[in-house]
């Protein structure tokens, strides 16, 4: 009895040890979530003034220009995954990169080849893990995106983009990541980046609404060529911040799952304890009797 309450004391000391880790961590990324929604609040609509500015500049000429015009045949596609770079986020990553495959499957039954840019430790280690290939990756900073980072990605996939397929081009850009929702809900999303998908022209809107009038100096294609990289900047630094805001509320989701199961472990390892203890008490207190019972026999005898 005694060696299986040491074994009950040593589990509760672990759950506890692990209930203050896993509590910390979730206080962490509560407090980081906050600053990482305002981050996000403050560029989605930058990020949609950019794209409605490129799709008035689209609809309302007549110009073709690689930033709107579809392609005759789309022969290779570019897939930029956004993971994490630490674990310890529940199904966070997992679920972009289930996404990731999904869209692979559907673009290579269209007969286009697939090529893949990855952001976050987690898709380079599942790429490393079943031998894939890619063709560039970036480590670091997931939690925190910075603008620079967002500039150098931009700036690689516009490259890749305004280049030949016989060069290692590419004729489309899909950006796969986790779109922030709620504390709760965060939800992976497939987006189109390049050649952009011109809707808004199509939306109905009121009798009464007067339609603005557009003039563009110097000319169309000079002002699509000054806004191609913005656009392509603003497109993934929010995607950047959406994916570092859903990862602190996905990990802030597991740490809580996990302080909550490490309270549950210490409340059933104190009750097998306490069980334990009283059967060694028991134990201990029939010994005395029968102890009792056996000099008093031998008394009797004598």
């Amino acid at each position: 009895m005694g060696a299986q309450l040491r074994v009950y004391r040593q589990k509760i000391k672990s759950a506890q040890t692990t209930k203050k880790i896993t509590r910390a961590m979730e206080l962490i990324s509560a407090s980081r979530i906050a600053k990482a929604q305002q981050r996000v609040a403050a560029s989605t609509p930058y990020s949609r003034a950019v794209t409605r500015a490129v799709s008035a500049v689209s609809t309302y000429s007549n110009v073709d220009h690689p930033l709107t015009t579809e392609p005759a045949r789309i022969d290779r596609a570019a897939v930029v995954i956004f993971t994490s770079d630490r674990g310890l986020a529940g199904a966070f990553s997992s679920n972009v990169l289930k996404e990731a495959e999904q869209l692979t499957a559907l673009l290579r039954e269209q007969g286009k080849e697939v090529v893949y840019y990855l952001i976050g430790r987690k898709a380079v280690s599942n790429f490393s893990f079943r031998r894939r290939e890619s063709v560039k990756q970036w480590i670091g900073g997931t939690d925190l995106p910075q603008v620079d980072t967002a500039k150098e990605i931009a700036d690689t996939l516009l490259e890749a983009f305004m280049k030949d397929y016989a060069d290692g081009g590419v004729d489309e850009i899909h950006l796969i990541y986790n779109r922030f929702i709620s504390m709760i809900a965060q939800e992976p999303e497939v987006v189109r980046l390049l050649p952009l998908e011109v809707v808004e022209a199509e939306t109905e809107t009121p009798s009464n609404e007067v339609f603005p009038l557009y003039e563009f100096e110097p000319d169309v294609t000079k002002v699509l060529d000054a806004l191609l990289p913005v656009y392509i900047e603003s497109r993934i630094f929010n995607g950047m911040l959406q994916s570092a805001a859903s990862e602190h509320a996905a990990r802030q989701k597991a740490m809580k799952s996990a302080t909550d199961n490490a309270q549950k472990l210490i409340l059933n390892y104190t009750r097998l304890s306490n069980q334990a203890r009283q059967a060694e008490i028991t134990q201990q207190i029939s010994e005395i009797v029968g102890g009792a019972d056996a000099l008093a026999s031998v008394g009797d005898e004598d």
